[in-house]
């Protein structure tokens, strides 16, 4: 971890051990600086951060001021971590059906830029929320870039274990919604009837480089699913 996102850490650990409030104030940029003992540059680009993920904002002349206005049971479909962390309040578990290792399909090499003679990871489960089918999923993984995966791994966070197990920086997604009827199968697993409405993503997720190494299709019970969106104004 970088510099600058080790203090963006600490600040928004901060932030939540103090139980701060939308539109409290932290501390100016110099006395950040003074702080952490780093330069200005490295303060900027780590309040930056926290700015683009919806904690802070920062007003010119005024100062910094925490944003997040966090409702507890919301998964972010901005999220390029995985929804753990949106969850923390609640027991999350998951139930593997499929892991293993096959040469990826049609859709799945073009989503992740690979060919069909290249190895995924493939994998399929179903997460709870306190016991209750949240949503089912199946995920493809260049297996190049996510060299290992087993069951306890795919059990618990997948992405906690390619940040902190395999080292890897997670950069963007590209996410794709989608609102149709469950199907069969899909219906059995989140434990609904057959066509009941469902909202499905899809999501490409890349390294800081750019590079693609998961593509995932999500289908989430509507009975239990909430979602928000945090938006900056470059996206207005």
């Amino acid at each position: 971890m970088l510099k600058y996102q080790q203090i963006a850490t600490e600040l928004e650990k901060y932030i939540e051990d103090n139980a701060l409030q939308q539109g409290d104030k932290l501390p100016v940029l110099e006395a950040l600086m003074a702080q952490f003992e780093v330069s200005k540059s490295t303060i900027t680009k780590s309040l930056d951060l926290l700015e683009k993920k919806g904690v802070v904002f920062q007003v010119r002349g005024s100062g910094i001021f925490v944003r997040r206005h966090k409702r507890k049971g919301y998964i972010s479909l901005l999220s390029n971590q995985g929804f753990k962390k949106d969850l923390e309040d609640y027991h999350v578990t998951s139930k593997v059906i499929e892991l293993d290792v096959r040469n990826p399909t049609i859709e799945a090499a073009d989503n992740l830029n690979i060919g069909l003679e290249d190895e995924v990871y493939y994998v399929k489960r179903v997460r709870y929320i306190n016991g209750q089918t949240l949503c089912f999923e199946e995920s493809y993984y260049n297996k190049s870039i996510i060299t290992y995966l087993n069951k306890e791994i795919v059990s618990e966070s997948i992405f906690n274990y390619i940040r902190d197990g395999l080292g890897l920086k997670v950069g963007f997604s590209d996410v794709f919604l989608h609102v149709d009827k469950l199907n069969e199968e899909e219906a059995e697993y989140l434990e609904l009837e057959a066509g009941a409405p469902k909202l499905n993503v899809e999501t490409i997720f890349h390294l800081s480089n750019g590079q693609p190494f998961d593509f995932s299709k999500v289908t989430y019970n509507y009975e239990q699913s909430q979602f928000f969106i945090q938006a900056n104004s470059n996206f207005l």
